[in-house]
């Protein structure tokens, strides 16, 4: 039977546990597990069966959590790991060679910008980012070493809306995968496989656990690529000397990307999520879809209240009608434009430092997807890394700040945007 969002949100992955009936899924705090036998430990050191060894790689409350995010995003498999920048990498690892590279959008969180400006070159994988609006540049920066193309759904801070119909497009006719960040958005709001993408990539650390407590990181796979189409993949297509020449696509077909990110990501990279961390995300998975409802109803009311602001040059928010990206949230945040937005303020970043340092009920933090209404100026801390032209290019320019609007009362959040605005502009 096929279950809705609401029920699968509670549901998923999980059942009573078997050896006490406790209905909420256990912390299971352990590093190991009891083999039944020699023959049985080595089965699952071969991959010739499935089962528990070692919770660097599987665990029984992160695998539940894995299976979760995965049905909510109509995914294969997922693997759950540390962070999202670890699900970044994790997700490229698999992919890449030396001399290989990653077409990507220049609408991105700068810290992704900066991993994929910077410390990939220690791998010698290289990112070309392109302005995703154009899909000729996007198309042209492909070439015969691109292995994957990696953009946002719903862009930080700038919650601009990628076309993920288009994108896929491009990538699907060069035969290689589209990763898609779905941080912003959820699979409440979008589901990016929907729209072609190969891979989805999560910072569970936000919407999903939705509360600021743990950090942690998804891969989803879709399993609709086919990594034995041409010999760009090895990694995938052909024999594993860690596994006695095991081919992963042929022996697990559409699970080869989350048995490979298991068996050698997990247990070659060690960014494992703690059992603990997975428990506070899969309760704060079960009030997902409640959550950004009211996150994406808060926010089209104070975008349009700040818009209308004297002291406000323009809201990036595509849930408003002005915005260049309104035209994309029906087809592909059909149930809204999510919860993260910026504001330019025409007194420029003294303005935006003073906005900031005025606000009571908002809290200045390098977080987004909480419960509660964040703020922060980007230019000064998360994009500070970045060179002036891409923190334009990345939607953080210093005249603006980037607001995660919570679930409080919008009144209250209003009022409390008023008189910090009239601090800022006095």
């Amino acid at each position: 039977m096929a279950y809705a969002f609401d029920t699968l949100q509670i549901h998923a992955g999980a059942a009573p546990d078997p050896a006490t009936g406790a209905r909420q899924t256990p912390i299971y705090q352990t590093t190991a597990y009891v083999f039944r036998d020699a023959d049985h430990a080595a089965a699952l050191f071969n991959l010739q069966e499935v089962g528990y060894i070692y919770s660097r790689l599987t665990n029984p409350t992160v695998a539940v959590l894995a299976e979760r995010i995965a049905t909510l995003e109509g995914g294969q498999g997922a693997v759950c790991c540390s962070s999202g920048h670890a699900a970044q990498i994790m997700a490229l690892f698999p992919l890449m060679q030396p001399g290989c590279n990653v077409v990507a959008s220049t609408r991105l969180y700068g810290g992704t910008v900066t991993q994929f400006s910077q410390t990939i070159r220690r791998f010698g994988w290289e990112a070309k980012f392109v302005d995703f609006d154009d899909t000729d540049a996007v198309e042209a920066a492909i070439d015969e070493n691109t292995r994957a193309v990696f953009c946002e759904a719903i862009a930080n801070p700038g919650g601009y809306i990628t076309d993920l119909d288009a994108i896929s497009t491009i990538s699907d006719r060069a035969g290689i995968p589209l990763i898609v960040d779905n941080t912003s958005a959820t699979p409440y709001l979008c589901r990016p496989i929907e729209h072609g993408a190969t891979l989805v990539v999560h910072s569970t650390t936000k919407y999903l656990t939705g509360n600021g407590t743990v950090t942690g990181g998804c891969i989803v796979d879709s399993g609709k690529f086919d990594w034995s189409a041409s010999d760009k993949f090895p990694s995938l297509s052909e024999p594993e000397p860690a596994y006695h020449g095991l081919k992963f696509h042929e022996t697990f077909g559409s699970l080869a990307f989350t048995f490979h990110g298991i068996a050698i990501g997990l247990r070659d990279l060690g960014m494992t999520m703690n059992p603990q961390a997975a428990h506070y995300t899969l309760m704060g998975i079960e009030t997902l879809s409640l959550r950004m409802q009211r996150h994406v109803e808060n926010a089209e009311k104070i975008a349009g209240w700040l818009e209308r602001h004297p002291a406000v040059d323009y809201v990036t928010y595509a849930g408003l009608e002005s915005s260049p990206y309104h035209n994309r949230v029906e087809r592909i945040c059909p149930k809204g434009a999510g919860g993260l937005f910026t504001v330019a303020l025409k007194g420029g970043y003294d303005a935006c430092v003073k906005l900031v340092d005025s606000l009571e009920i908002f809290s200045h933090v390098a977080n987004l997807g909480d419960t509660r209404s964040l703020v922060i100026h980007s230019a000064s801390t998360t994009h500070r890394q970045l060179s002036p032209e891409q923190q334009e290019a990345a939607g953080a320019g210093p005249n603006v700040v980037r607001i995660s609007i919570g679930i409080e009362d919008a009144d209250d959040l209003i009022a409390d945007l008023e008189q910090a605005l009239d601090k800022a502009n006095a």
